[in-house]
């Protein structure tokens, strides 16, 4: 089953500059687009809304609107709108990256300093969905994705751990022709943190930055044999995974990390990681869950 790009609006310029990246990303990779509205009848007391019929056609129009810019800029693309009623943003947009290759959102910014500004449907949409989910900012445009900017990832713990995130940057450096930077970030670790045998292949490796260079590349290999044609350029850094990604993802056009989807005695959460990169990263973020 081919899986459509899926984008959420609400008809604000960060859901439009969202749905206009599904577009050229759903171009890129030869993939449908889904639009998708959720709404309920809200009633004002202090202006006329309308009744539930006038509420629809009003959303209905404005999502056509939102449609009829992307085909105009797209025409070959295949697009269909869903216009969900009755039920909460949460709910409906989590449902729709069921099936999906990706769930498109768009977020507020304010500038390189502010970064995203990551609302509450959007931070529990994260915390749900199955599928990954992209954050575009309202100031996105096409020029930022020129070849010459890398894909950015995140790779961190054992192969198994990144391996989603892993893939889904690959196909997206792949489908641009863009180089791909793996970043893997280390700190000096707490006495007694590492195993025996961890500190065993530590000294095999030759110490601790050479061990964490072969960790990443280990990571990489079954990725680079899958994507032969994306040139990669592994980057292993001393610090916190959140700001070595963001002094890397300057230029980038795409940064991508990965989030662990399974729940805590405190419920699920987004991960410091990811909480950082969305709210000061300059480029579209994509969190992608992995158990």
């Amino acid at each position: 089953m081919t899986r459509p790009i899926t984008a959420g609006v609400d008809g604000t310029e960060e859901s439009l500059a969202g749905l206009a990246w599904a577009a050229r990303e759903a171009v890129r990779r030869g993939l449908p687009l889904r639009v998708v509205h959720a709404w309920r009848f809200q009633t004002h007391e202090s202006v006329d809304a309308g009744d539930a019929a006038t509420q629809e056609r009003w959303v209905r129009d404005a999502v056509a609107e939102s449609v009829r810019r992307v085909t105009e800029r797209h025409p070959a693309l295949e697009v269909t709108t869903d216009v969900l009623e009755g039920g909460e943003a949460v709910g409906a947009l989590t449902g729709a990256s069921t099936n999906a290759e990706m769930l498109v959102l768009g977020s507020r910014g304010h500038g390189r300093i502010m970064g995203f500004l990551v609302g509450s449907v959007g931070q529990q949409v994260i915390v749900e969905a199955r599928r990954p989910v992209v954050f575009v900012r309202a100031e996105d445009a096409p020029s930022g994705e020129v070849a010459g900017r890398e894909i950015v990832v995140g790779q961190q713990g054992d192969p198994e751990d990144s391996a989603a995130a892993l893939e889904f940057a690959f196909a997206a450096a792949a489908a641009r022709g863009a180089t791909l930077r793996a970043v893997r970030a280390w700190a000096l670790p707490p006495m007694f943190a590492y195993s025996p045998d961890t500190l065993r292949l530590m000294d095999e490796a030759g110490g601790l930055e050479p061990y964490e260079q072969k960790s990443l590349s280990d990571a990489l290999a079954p990725l680079r044999e899958r994507y032969p044609q994306v040139r990669v350029v592994e980057h292993v850094e001393m610090g916190s995974a959140g700001q070595v990604l963001l002094s890397v993802s300057g230029t980038a056009q795409l940064l991508v990390v990965g989030r662990r989807a399974r729940r805590s005695a405190v419920g699920a959460r987004i991960g410091s990681v990811a909480h950082g990169v969305l709210h000061h990263a300059d480029c579209p973020v994509a969190v992608v869950p992995h158990d």
